[in-house]
């Protein structure tokens, strides 16, 4: 019988983001008769973690040093131990982990890159490109990041390849309002309720989306109207509610914090809306589309790709608040268009986007490993820039 092939995910924590969601999914849907799988966080758990010890081996951070960037010699001890074929890093860990992967002798090393700034700082693409030479595939997780991978960052542009977020087309489908959130929140029925999911962190833009409702209700709110709903946290929460609260829309925005029940949310939606400044391929908005709702987001990144041809009129240009606020009021003006286009949202993530097809994808990445040599290279001396 044929070892499995030992995977180690390394990640900062588990506890809120599309990223986060994505990378759980993944580790239980691997094939576990293909793949023995191990997490191994930098940080802490956190939320997702929850019952993922079923699924793969749960290890917790190593006691790391202020100078673990520089040499990370716990982490490789760590890794060295737990002999991995594979180890898969996720944003936010890529050098650190790349690096004591190479000093722990793993035969494949994988990075994710879930988004990136535009333009990128120059210490971030730096880092990126001197983690890229410890790397033997980096993933962009759309083809317009990727295309700023090899422009911008990665050494070797031929170490890139896309595969596409999916998510759970059955979990994520279009169901009939229960009316629970509704109730919960204190919003009437016929209320367009205008909402979105994501990390409260300022490249996701939710600065703009406070602005951007306050152009859509006018300089003095009244109470009729859309409501806004935001569920999701971050660093930027006390400044969004700071700034709710100056604008005077206490009621009529709600800042919800980390939701485990996103299907009731989304069925509670009117509309689905994102204001971000940069995004590789949204888990939240293909969630969104999956559950029939018609999106209205910046185009950015790779969100024109996860529309399509079909849903460009969809996409805003410009990531000031009174552009963003005429998408939306256009959306909500026309019922019929809206229904359509959420209609359309859907069958684009059945047919291009879906979680089962993206695991796959990453099977045959993992499976690589006993096919395709690993460069090996000394990580006591870093590759040059």
């Amino acid at each position: 019988m044929t070892r499995r092939v030992r995977v180690l995910h390394v990640i900062q924590n588990l506890n809120y983001g599309g990223m986060e969601r994505l990378f759980a999914d993944l580790v239980r849907l691997l094939d576990r008769d293909r793949f023995e799988s191990h997490v191994l966080v930098l940080g802490y758990f956190g939320h997702f973690a929850e019952g993922l010890e079923q699924f793969a081996s749960l290890h917790p951070p190593p006691r790391l040093s202020r100078w673990s960037l520089v040499h990370p010699g716990a982490l490789a001890d760590q890794i060295r131990a737990i002999a991995p074929d594979v180890v898969h890093s996720h944003a936010g860990v890529w050098y650190k982990a790349a690096r004591a992967s190479r000093m722990a002798g793993v035969p494949r090393i994988v990075h994710t890159e879930h988004g990136r700034e535009r333009p990128d700082p120059w210490l971030a693409r730096r880092i990126g490109r001197l983690a890229s030479g410890y790397t033997d595939v980096v993933v962009a997780v759309s083809d317009a990041l990727a295309e700023q991978l090899r422009r911008t960052v990665v050494r070797y542009p031929d170490r890139v390849q896309t595969i596409l977020n999916g998510v759970d087309t059955d979990e994520h489908a279009p169901r009939a309002d229960d009316g629970t959130v509704r109730t919960e929140l204190g919003i009437p029925s016929g209320t367009p309720i205008i909402g979105s999911v994501g990390r409260l962190e300022p490249i996701k833009g939710y600065d703009l989306m406070v602005e951007a409702f306050a152009r859509l209700c006018g300089e003095e709110p009244q109470p009729a109207g859309p409501v806004l709903v935001i569920a999701g946290d971050g660093s930027e929460r006390p400044r969004l509610v700071a700034r709710v609260q100056e604008l005077g829309l206490d009621g009529r925005v709600f800042l919800l914090g980390w939701r485990r029940d996103l299907a009731s949310l989304y069925q509670a939606f009117d509309l689905f809306v994102m204001t971000s400044r940069s995004e590789g391929t949204s888990v939240s908005l293909l969630e969104a589309m999956s559950s029939g709702l018609c999106p209205v987001v910046t185009a950015v990144g790779g969100n024109a790709a996860v529309l399509g041809a079909e849903l460009q009129h969809r996409l805003v240009e410009g990531l000031d608040p009174e552009t963003i606020a005429a998408g939306w009021r256009d959306a909500l003006a026309g019922e019929g268009a809206r229904t359509r286009d959420g209609a359309r949202a859907r069958v684009r993530v059945e047919t291009r986007f879906s979680l089962r097809s993206m695991t796959r994808a990453y099977e045959d990445l993992y499976s690589s490993v006993r096919k395709v040599p690993s460069p090996r290279r000394s990580a006591e001396k870093p590759p040059s820039m």
